[in-house]
């Protein structure tokens, strides 16, 4: 009699294909897994490295000669506008004062322009109209004995500071 109940408890589990136990079995091992998984993912992304790979602070801008009298030139990858005046050269930020946005130079107005929220400056950097609250960054340049012009950004220098060549 008990080999009969077993074999009835036999058929009737295979009738029903996979069982409960197997079944909330299978949905662990597979929460398992993902868990896991997730979990070596932030291990690995924890442990690489987090390094930003910006444009050096210092850099040649070329010779005098590259630049006409009276021009404005823009730098787009190191975000720096190049001024040749009759004056010298300088070197101002493109980014405004006022909320970060990058300027555009306006050659028809004269003007460097920002067409975020309408700041406009001069050629020296001063503020020709706000909201910006102060005049744009100038940065140091100077002549290598090479003939090149170089840039520091990390040395910000007054306004009236000009590169006589």
């Amino acid at each position: 009699m008990d080999d009969r109940n077993l074999s009835g408890a036999e058929t009737s589990e295979a009738r029903e294909g996979i069982g409960r136990r197997n079944f909330l079995a299978g949905v662990a091992g597979a929460a398992l897994s993902i868990a896991a998984a997730g979990a070596a993912a932030i291990s690995v992304d924890y442990l690489s490295p987090n390094v930003l790979f910006e444009p050096p602070t210092s850099f040649r801008i070329g010779h005098p000669e590259d630049y006409l009298l009276d021009s404005v030139t823009l730098i787009a990858e190191q975000q720096v506008y190049v001024v040749r005046t009759t004056a010298g050269f300088s070197a101002l930020s493109s980014i405004c004062t006022h909320l970060g946005c990058m300027t555009q130079w306006s050659p028809d107005i004269d003007l460097i322009a920002c067409p975020c929220h309408g700041s406009r400056f001069r050629t020296d950097g001063t503020v020709e109209r706000g909201p910006a609250p102060r005049a744009l960054d100038h940065f140091a340049v100077q002549l290598m004995p090479d003939g090149d012009l170089m840039v520091d950004k990390l040395e910000i220098v007054p306004h009236t500071q000009i590169l006589k060549v």
